[in-house]
């Protein structure tokens, strides 16, 4: 899956693209509404918290550096002299899960609380009364689907096109 962007000026045609995007048969769940706050998105598929924060990247930097620590201080305890063989791969086995846990909660808090840092560079449209309409489709669909609305919508800008996205935001 690849996450297309499209920055679109009114809800009409917000309204639009989404119904383009339903018609291109992506599912209601992927695709997203971002507007300014207090904008009434009517029926429009609102972003939820995955979408709108930093929560996936952050959980992953955390799972990564908290299971690099902790295998790190596993192989440090291992080396000490009172640890045996027999318990040395619990021990090392131990505290990298752990750690990865620790790691990915406090990064996860972090995370939520941040903005998404792809959405950060539309903030000022968004603030202007624009909307960002967030879609999840399938890699090979892409050009497709971008070729679509631009033939349908004159008016949307298609921004950006992430390389992948994580399987359940």
């Amino acid at each position: 899956m690849r996450r297309i962007y499209f920055l679109v000026p009114d809800i009409d045609s917000t309204k639009r693209v989404v119904n383009e995007l339903l018609l291109a048969r992506i599912e209601e769940r992927h695709i997203h509404v971002i507007a300014k706050s207090g904008t009434p998105l009517e029926d429009l598929p609102e972003a939820n918290l995955l979408q709108k924060s930093d929560f996936v990247p952050a959980v992953q930097q955390g799972l990564a550096l908290g299971g690099t620590t902790g295998l790190l201080a596993g192989l440090v305890a291992v080396a000490l002299p009172p640890a045996s063989t027999v318990i040395a791969g619990g021990i090392l086995l131990g505290t990298t899960v752990v750690s990865a846990g620790i790691g990915a909660w406090l990064s996860g808090m972090i995370g939520v609380n941040l903005g998404n840092r792809r959405i950060k560079e539309f903030e000022d449209a968004i603030e202007a009364g624009h909307f960002l309409v967030l879609a999840d489709v399938p890699a090979d669909r892409v050009e497709e689907i971008e070729k679509s609305i631009k033939q349908h919508i004159a008016e949307v800008e298609v921004e950006t096109t992430e390389p992948k996205i994580p399987a359940f935001p």
